[in-house]
C-alpha cells in the first residue's frame, strides 16, 4: 500500500507516560530487579535479628528500600516529570507516513525523515514507540489513528521499513 497515512495529534501526559513506561519495561530487567530487591531485603531482615549483624541487616534493608523506591519512581514520577519539563510536547503534531519517509511538522519544526533513521519499534496497547538511537524515540499514540484500517495500514508500513519490532501486551 502506497497511500500516505496522515496523523494529527497533541500529546497528553498519559500518552507520554505510557510510552516511557513501555520503554523502561523493554530496557530494564524488571523481574531480576524485583527478585534482587526481595533477596537483599530478606537477607537484611534475617541479619537484622542476629547479634553482631544488626547494622549489616539494617544496611541491606535500607539499600533494598532505596532501589525499590527508584524502580517505583521510574514508572510513576519520572514519566510525568519528563513530559512536564519538555515544552515540545505541548505542540500540535502533524505526521505523514509514506513509503519514502515521514514528514514531521509542528509549530517549531518541519522535517522530512527517512525510514532508516528508525532502528526498531515497541508497540503496546496504547502507543507505538519508534527508536532512533538507543534512548531516543518518537511516540505515536494509538488514539491518533482515524480508524482500525488506518492503524493496520500503519502496521504494514512499519513491518516494511523498521527492522526490529517488539509487540507488548496488545
Amino acid at each position: 500500500m502506497n497511500t500516505p497515512i496522515n496523523l494529527s495529534f497533541r500529546y497528553t501526559e498519559s500518552d507520554y507516560a505510557r510510552a516511557l513506561r513501555a520503554h523502561y519495561a523493554t530496557h530494564l530487567r524488571l523481574l531480576t530487579d524485583i527478585a534482587s530487591i526481595a533477596v537483599v531485603a530478606a537477607g537484611g531482615a534475617y541479619l537484622w535479628g542476629l547479634p553482631g549483624q544488626h547494622w549489616l541487616g539494617v544496611a541491606c534493608v535500607v539499600v533494598a528500600a532505596v532501589f525499590a523506591l527508584l524502580l517505583i519512581a521510574a514508572f510513576t514520577i519520572v514519566p510525568k516529570w519528563a513530559f512536564r519539563r519538555e515544552p515540545k510536547f505541548l505542540d500540535d503534531y502533524s505526521l505523514t507516513f509514506s513509503p519514502d519517509g515521514i514528514h514531521f511538522r509542528t509549530a517549531h519544526m518541519d522535517s522530512q525523515l527517512k525510514w532508516d533513521m528508525y532502528s526498531r519499534a515497541v508497540i503496546d496497547a496504547s502507543s507505538y514507540v519508534l527508536y532512533y538511537g538507543t534512548h531516543h524515540f518518537t511516540v505515536i499514540p494509538r488514539r491518533a489513528f482515524l480508524d482500525e484500517g488506518q492503524r493496520q495500514a500503519f502496521d504494514q508500513m512499519l513491518e516494511r521499513h523498521i527492522p526490529r519490532i517488539t509487540r507488548r501486551g496488545k
